[in-house]
């Protein structure tokens, strides 16, 4: 008897602190970049594509800190002129180089008018070279950004870089 009564008070007790965790309405790819103040989350990304390439025999990648810099600053080059445009600054080459990144390769996709990181993911991995990209061997960097540009047609622009160095 005193087992179970200890039983059930040390389940009261897991119980009570399971409630304390706070469970977000919904996984971060499924927030919406169409709003002020909203952030991408990189690591989910980077958790996402690691694990589609996993999935296709290739090796994961990690967030890039200056590849998501010159991420964002193509996707607020494609907002400030509301147009999708790979070379709407520069070709991806002369991108990195003047970032002073150091790439050996490095693919690109972009998009814009998806709201959120699955639904930019999906149209990319649904396109044949931009699933070539998501794909490409040898790469183990990225970076990824989503900018908010209400004025605009396409209300979100995205840029995703992966490289390797």
């Amino acid at each position: 008897m005193t087992r179970a009564i200890l039983a059930i008070f040390g389940l009261l007790l897991l119980a009570g602190c399971a409630a304390e965790v706070k469970i977000p309405d919904q996984p971060s790819m499924y927030t919406s970049m169409a709003q002020p103040g909203a952030v991408l989350d990189t690591q989910a990304a980077a958790i996402m594509f690691s694990q589609y390439r996993q999935n296709n025999g290739l090796g994961a990648v990690v967030v890039d800190p200056d590849l998501t810099r010159l991420a964002e600053q193509q996707s607020q080059a494609m907002a400030a002129r509301n147009k999708m445009d790979h070379d709407v600054k520069a070709p991806l080459g002369k991108r990195l180089e003047a970032g002073g990144y150091p790439a050996t390769q490095a693919v690109e996709n972009i998009s814009a008018g998806y709201h959120t990181l699955a639904e930019a993911f999906s149209g990319w991995r649904d396109s044949p070279p931009h699933r070539s990209n998501m794909l490409k061997g040898g790469v183990t960097k990225m970076g990824i950004a989503a900018v908010y540009a209400p004025n605009t047609k396409y209300k979100v622009f995205w840029t995703l870089i992966l490289a390797a160095t």
